[in-house]
């Protein structure tokens, strides 16, 4: 499976700890992966909930604009 090298964007087999193209070490280590994962997940919840927020807050705008 191919991946995409972190510094210089090319691909790279997934396995591979080091990029063909560039040289550099490109291994991510276990606990980092799963952290930057839970980072991911984090960022979707927050957007989630802003988008939710604005929402909301439009509704209140109208609302009042409307009284």
């Amino acid at each position: 499976m191919a991946k995409t090298c972190f510094f210089c964007t090319a691909e790279k087999d997934e396995q591979a700890p080091v990029c063909p193209a560039c040289g550099r070490d490109t291994a991510v280590p276990g606990p980092l992966a799963a952290e930057h994962q839970a980072l991911l997940q984090k960022r979707d919840r927050l957007r989630a909930e802003l988008v939710e927020a604005k929402a909301r807050l439009a509704s209140r705008r109208r609302k009042s604009a409307n009284a």
